[in-house]
């Protein structure tokens, strides 16, 4: 589970406190690195830049980051200052290839992978599938990572309601409310890159077709 950046935490950090900026990076690197991957094309290089740049300035910009509107949850403050990294990076590197051409690739199996989620883990051979495989990842990768974690705990790891309970050290209850709220969340976004992608083949169409 995500760290509590609270006001205690920013306090320590504003001050200059070493363990306060290490935790800080321990615990964006990673979930950085998947929000941006997909969005630079899965570019490695670019990727790594961005992540790299957005931390710089997410340390030295920490004054602007607030506790108390956020709720002690730093990444979607991390997120907004990643999202205008990948804009600058991708402004100066216009053969990036573009994550609706990457998304492009969706067909119509893809459709149905939401509703198996809720009942079953995902199969086999649905994993094998590169394009099963690209997609879903790039829908987890722009989850919050609480709600990303809880989906592989309990739909690709397999683990039960008590297993991520314990683990966590939450309650069952909160478990799942917690995979409600993710499931909900997995729901808007797969939906939300799927309509991109039609837009997207649909105006590819348009133009060749003119």
């Amino acid at each position: 589970m995500e760290p509590i950046f609270d006001a205690a935490w920013h306090a320590k950090a504003l001050a200059g406190d070493a363990e306060a900026v290490r935790l800080l990076a321990r615990t964006a690197i990673t979930p950085l690195y998947r929000f941006c991957f997909y969005r630079v094309g899965q570019n490695l290089h670019l990727c790594e830049d961005v992540v790299q740049e957005t931390m710089v300035h997410a340390i030295g910009d920490l004054s602007r980051y607030d506790p108390k509107r956020s709720g002690g949850s730093i990444f979607p403050w991390l997120s907004g200052l990643a999202r205008n990294e990948i804009r600058r990076v991708l402004s100066k590197h216009r053969s990036a290839v573009s994550l609706e051409a990457l998304w492009a690739k969706m067909d119509k199996e893809l459709l149905a992978v939401y509703a198996r989620l809720e009942s079953e883990p995902f199969a086999d051979e649905v994993l094998r599938r590169d394009e099963t495989r690209s997609m879903v990842n790039a829908a987890m990768s722009q989850l919050p990572p609480r709600y990303g974690a809880a989906l592989e705990a309990k739909y690709i790891l397999g683990q039960s309601i008590r297993d991520i309970a314990g683990a966590w050290r939450i309650s069952e209850k909160a478990v799942e409310s917690l995979l409600s709220r993710a499931r909900e969340a997995f729901r808007a976004t797969f939906v939300s890159l799927a309509k991109n992608m039609t837009l997207e083949v649909e105006s590819v169409g348009t133009a060749r077709d003119g």
